[in-house]
């Protein structure tokens, strides 16, 4: 995807668990912003003239060793820079200012008074109530700097030197329990920043279509299609880009849900004029699967077997010099960088033999899960396919506890079946994020027609949220879930309990595995 034209804020991310909502929250302004790691050098920052910097928060306390800290230089790149929380902190520890443990720490909602004299809290009353999750807090602010809002426990829960263009909050105007925080965020970007807000999905096909065709040229690119709206979407944008110089593979690993090997066909075969191979390759999946009980085992066995399916396709496929994946910016963020821990590896096409040395496009790498669906509408694509839950790419191996086989996944994929229908009918489906259900591995006693039974257990998971990296768990009305256990039981015999899964993100994550 194409930024280069485009008004570009950079967001300093030093581990905060907030840092991908203070992306949403730019983004919804219609303005574009990165995630980037908080040790990123200056001059690199400057090549994308930036108009702002925008510093994250953090677990860490910026006097403690080894904790996370950024180039100094980047306060003298004449931009406008908003420190939150962590990034508060660092902002007044670096600029000559000190931190200090408090007396007391703030959790949650927290009433805080400004200075009318703010720049960046002009218009706003004279005490908003914010979110704030800290156990530091400034004490001495730098040299020129002014504090312009407290609490009972924070003197200085904002300060600013709006000569230099520089702020910091304490508390999370990212956050909706802060009630002024889109108020606050708007003034920087707008206001002081000098930002248009000129990111739409419109703007961004024309910069990907361009940005596609350009690479490319007069080559031929394969595209990895999962059916999923994410391959679905960078499929129809390349398409857009290169035409009939785009072939697509569909790899039908037997652990998609029901009916949805051939509805995927069905899709491509109607709406695209690019070829589509689809490759049936259950059996090798697993084969590769067999004894794995093992989560991360399990992602590595189906990567490694997807890879050598679509090698062997690729190969197939003459002058084909790129490769075009639907990677989501969650994907790349949970899989791991410089700050973040790796939560979990992602299901792609990465680690190809050195014969198939494709080049990579990953045209939809910077975008949340709900940005893709809009850039899917502009398109064009049918809403049915559009506004489908995600689904992992490893498929319903990790909704499996346990080994993958066969029979566990045609129990799973039945109660899934049933947990989609049972939404869809009482309107709940596109209500959430996602849900569907899970095979724990445990059985239980039963009774079914007055007899004992000792039966398989599965889990029923609804949670909603905005792009997958937090998620909450939808409180479903009873006669939903009473209608959800019933059923289950009833067309899945093997099942003889069903269990509602209510834990949010984090500490858990939407999937089980």
């Amino acid at each position: 995807m194409s930024t280069e034209r485009q008004e570009l804020i950079f967001i300093l991310d030093f581990g905060g668990q907030y840092t991908q909502l203070i992306a949403r929250r730019v983004r919804d302004l219609h303005v574009f912003c990165e995630i980037v790691s908080c040790d990123t050098k200056a001059a690199r920052l400057a090549e994308r003239a930036p108009k702002a910097l925008i510093l994250s928060g953090g677990p860490a306390s910026v006097y403690a060793d080894a904790a996370p800290t950024c180039d100094p230089a980047i306060f003298e790149l004449g931009i406008p820079i908003l420190g939150i929380c962590y990034g508060a902190q660092l902002m007044a520890t670096v600029l000559g200012g000190t931190v200090e443990h408090a007396p007391s720490g703030e959790y949650g909602q927290t009433a805080v008074s400004l200075s009318e004299s703010s720049r960046l809290f002009r218009g706003l009353p004279s005490e908003i109530s914010t979110w704030m999750s800290h156990m530091d807090r400034i004490h001495d602010v730098p040299p020129g700097f002014e504090a312009t809002a407290a609490t009972s426990v924070c003197p200085v829960a904002a300060m600013e030197h709006s000569a230099r263009h520089l702020y910091a909050l304490q508390f999370h105007p990212e956050v909706a329990q802060t009630t002024a925080g889109t108020q606050i965020l708007n003034r920087f970007l707008f206001d002081i920043a000098g930002c248009f807000g000129d990111w739409t999905m419109e703007n961004l096909v024309n910069g990907a279509v361009q940005d596609i065709r350009s690479r490319v040229g007069d080559k031929r690119a394969l595209c990895a299609l999962s059916g999923g709206v994410d391959s679905s979407v960078a499929a129809t944008l390349t398409y857009r880009a290169i035409g009939q110089q785009l072939s697509c593979v569909f790899v039908d690993t037997g652990l998609l849900r029901a009916g949805e090997g051939d509805q995927v066909e069905a899709t491509f075969r109607g709406h695209f004029g690019a070829p589509l191979a689809r490759v049936d390759a259950a059996d090798r999946f697993f084969a590769a699967l067999k004894g794995v009980t093992d989560p991360e085992q399990k992602r590595k066995a189906i990567g490694s077997t997807f890879i050598a399916c679509f090698a062997e396709q690729a190969r197939a496929t003459q002058d084909a010099q790129f490769l075009v994946q639907g990677t989501l910016y969650p994907d790349v963020i949970e899989s791991g960088g410089p700050v973040a821990h790796t939560i979990k590896s992602h299901h792609n096409v990465g680690g190809l033999p050195p014969d198939l040395s494709f080049v990579l496009i990953e045209p939809l790498r910077l975008l949340f899960k709900d940005e893709v669906r809009a850039l899917g509408r502009v398109l064009g694509l049918p809403e049915e396919l559009v506004s489908r839950q995600p689904f992992p790419g490893p498929g319903l191996a990790v909704r499996v506890i346990g080994e993958v086989t066969r029979e566990n996944v045609d129990i799973v994929r039945r109660a899934d079946a049933v947990v989609e229908r049972v939404m869809r009918r009482f309107g709940w489906y596109n209500k959430v994020w996602q849900s569907f259900a899970v095979l724990p591995d445990v059985h239980s006693v039963g009774i079914q027609g007055d007899t004992r039974t000792y039966g398989r257990t599965i889990a029923v998971r609804v949670v909603d949220s905005t792009d997958g990296m937090t998620a909450d768990w939808v409180r479903l009305p009873s006669e939903v879930l009473q209608e959800l256990s019933q059923v289950i039981v009833s067309e899945v015999p093997e099942v003889n309990r069903v269990v509602y899964d209510i834990t949010s993100k984090p500490p858990a994550t939407i999937e089980w595995e």
